[in-house]
């Protein structure tokens, strides 16, 4: 007699989820990903391009506008101490030795020099109360530094001082032409050697000539 079959029942496998599920568990298990929106430019060319032309207009502009105009140059004051040229350059003891001790000292600070001597100056012509009490020629010691021309007023002592304004140094040192000439005194007691004719050459306004012996 056969043995009756036995017939034993296993738990079967769960169905496989259909795909469409699967892609939505991992979305839901993804963090988000973040998305920049785009820009206004990118999402309408026309304002883009809009934009960009105003940008070249208001360069062009900038490029094109002329430069604000210089500031008008202020007149230099100018101060002066003037007396006869025989005086100031042939009698005048020390007076060569003060103005050389000063170029020198500007040389040596790297200064620029701010004192001339202006035989027969030009800017004269505008002290007729100084012209009318001087014996010609005339020379002046200008500068554009007052405290010192004071100084040397106490020092020369028989000096005329005054001041005016030059648009330009060209303009305050202007002279007019004129010969020098000194007499050679016949007997020279001083201690010291004369002043040589001309000493005064270093301290003239360029390109000024009135060194005539």
């Amino acid at each position: 007699m056969v043995a009756p079959a036995m017939l034993s029942l296993r738990p079967c496998a769960a169905p496989a989820p259909p795909r469409a599920a699967l892609l939505r568990a991992r979305a839901c298990l993804s963090p988000p990903v973040r998305t920049s929106p785009p820009s206004v430019a990118a999402s309408n060319p026309r304002w883009s391009i809009s934009v960009l032309r105003r940008a070249v207009a208001v360069d062009s502009d900038q490029q094109g506008s002329p430069e604000p105009p210089e500031q008008e140059k202020k007149p230099k004051t100018y101060h002066f101490l003037v007396a006869n040229a025989k005086f100031m350059l042939d009698e005048e003891e020390h007076f060569q030795e003060q103005l050389a001790e000063k170029l020198r000292l500007y040389g040596e600070r790297g200064m620029e020099q701010d004192f001339w001597l202006v035989v027969e100056p030009k800017f004269l012509d505008r002290f007729p109360n100084i012209t009318k009490r001087l014996k010609r020629p005339a020379v002046a010691l200008v500068s554009t530094d007052g405290n010192w021309i004071t100084f040397m007023k106490l020092r020369l002592d028989r000096v005329l001082q005054d001041q005016f304004d030059a648009e330009s140094v060209e303009e305050a040192l202007a002279s007019n032409p004129v010969e020098l000439k000194f007499d050679k005194p016949e007997k020279w007691t001083a201690p010291y050697p004369k002043y040589e004719f001309g000493w005064w050459k270093p301290f003239l306004p360029p390109k000024s000539s009135n060194s005539t012996a």
